[in-house]
């Protein structure tokens, strides 16, 4: 138990390095956007494809973890809109109260996962990742094209464009149609493929402390504590549960159990400021959920322990 817990700190301690990186003026602002620009168009697909590539599809535990990662973040989005009505937020707001409940950084999530759980861990992790980026994305895109501060609406053909243009995505649909192909690992493209990949996490961690953003966290405390609380306590004991329920295995549990409790995504703020959205308070949201997240990982490993 202790090794586990002490392999995932360094994930943290990298997010603040990348966090006093950017508050040292160590690198000038102009260098993150190019940095991170590198890590999600070459880096992470570097590593998602020839991971989904050679997981294993046909055991229970993949299966039932994506299955439940996107029956939660389902679930979850049918109450934050069913809540809606109640919330004294403007249209914007409630864009990234919707985003900040349902989204999840995979730049924490999955150096978490190999710390945690080593490589089969990873394997199940990007199964997951490539069931829950189309599911998340559809539903943010539709959100913030319906109550962002424009709210002129996307067409179908316009959301799928949007869709295909992200890379990580695109990375997730390439490593799938080859593993359901069957196609065998191929020299020489996999090994470039998994150099890539190998620099993806830590630079990944780097760039999530960077953005980090605590400006508005005390000015509105109540609703980014509200939207911390649905991400980081309900959601990491719903994928957990609905993962034993669609029978998954303990290794599948513990990697559920902590995609439920990955932080805030950064492209949250990024897709906030695209399309209308509150800016600001979705910075706030990822600041303190990622906080506490540092602090909830170390607490769900020592109950999955236990289990």
């Amino acid at each position: 138990m202790i090794p586990m817990v002490a392999g995932v700190m360094p994930v943290f301690v990298l997010i603040a390095l990348g966090y006093g990186l950017r508050k040292s003026d160590f690198l000038p602002d102009a260098t993150w956007r190019p940095i991170e620009k590198l890590s999600i168009n070459f880096m992470y697909p570097g590593f998602l494809i020839p991971s989904i590539w050679g997981a294993d599809m046909s055991g229970g535990g993949a299966g039932a973890a994506a299955g439940a990662a996107v029956a939660a973040v389902i679930i979850v989005a049918i109450g934050t809109f069913a809540a809606k009505p109640f919330m004294k937020i403007d249209g914007p707001g409630y864009t990234s109260v919707f985003q900040g409940t349902i989204r999840w950084n995979s730049f924490v999530f999955l150096p978490v996962i190999q710390a945690a759980f080593g490589e089969k861990g990873l394997a199940l992790a990007a199964v997951m990742i490539a069931s829950i980026i189309p599911v998340t994305n559809i539903l943010c895109v539709a959100v913030l094209a319906r109550w962002g501060a424009d709210q002129r609406g996307m067409r179908p053909l316009a959301l799928i464009r949007a869709m295909l243009a992200n890379p990580i995505l695109l990375a997730c649909l390439i490593g799938l149609a080859l593993n359901f192909a069957r196609v065998p690992f191929i020299p020489g493209v996999t090994e470039t493929l998994k150099l890539l990949g190998s620099a993806a996490l830590p630079t990944g961690l780097i760039i999530a402390g960077a953005g980090l953003s605590f400006a508005e966290v005390a000015r509105r405390r109540v609703t980014i504590a509200g939207v911390s609380f649905v991400k980081l306590i309900i959601m990491p004991p719903l994928m957990w549960g609905l993962c034993i329920l669609f029978g998954g295995d303990h290794l599948a549990q513990g990697v559920a159990m902590l995609c439920g409790a990955a932080p805030g995504a950064a492209a949250a703020y990024l897709l906030a400021r695209q399309m209308g959205g509150d800016a600001p308070l979705m910075a706030g949201i990822i600041a303190l959920t990622m906080v506490i997240s540092a602090l909830m990982i170390p607490l769900l490993l020592f109950i999955y322990h236990l289990t």
